[in-house]
């Protein structure tokens, strides 16, 4: 991702981080984010030609969701993926924050907290959106107070899944 970082550059905010909606140009960089993403979380190792497949859809359709990227000086430095969960209860959607990346040297300066103020002010003007959801790794203790931080709370539902293929 270029020249090193000092200890001190590294532990600056980034004032100058831009998000917006990916567009189908950043289909590469979305992809090897989510491959790098799941090989560090889960240790991974994505098929490239689905996954791509998978990022491509939801550029191309937006009834399946929408990624946000975050840019410094015209390089992308950090995405997430936001897809629709209906409420009954509430008549109204819950977004749900999947596939968080923050590029290495870029952690730790604000650029996940960019993107997660956009989100919120994106879903508050909806009008349709009641809530924000993710889930995260029970082992990622960084990722739980980063949310923490920025005034999530532990949920009381544990998540149950089936896999097929």
């Amino acid at each position: 991702m270029g020249e090193e970082l000092s200890q001190y550059e590294m532990s600056k905010p980034i004032a100058e981080i831009r998000v917006r909606q990916a567009c189908l140009t950043d289909l590469d960089t979305v992809t090897a984010f989510n491959q790098a993403m799941a090989q560090e979380t889960e240790g991974k190792a994505l098929e490239k030609g689905r996954l791509r497949a998978g990022v491509q859809s939801v550029l191309e359709d937006h009834d399946r969701g929408f990624y946000l990227v975050a840019e410094l000086d015209g390089l992308m430095v950090g995405q997430l993926l936001v897809t629709y969960e209906w409420s009954d209860w509430r008549n109204a959607f819950f977004w749900w924050i999947q596939s968080v990346y923050v590029a290495p040297g870029y952690r730790r300066r604000g650029v996940y907290r960019s993107l997660n103020d956009h989100v919120l002010a994106q879903a508050r003007q909806r009008g349709n959106v009641c809530g924000v959801r993710l889930y995260v790794e029970r082992n990622n203790r960084i990722a739980q107070q980063v949310y923490r931080n920025l005034g999530m709370s532990h949920s009381h539902y544990d998540m149950y899944e089936i896999e097929f293929g």
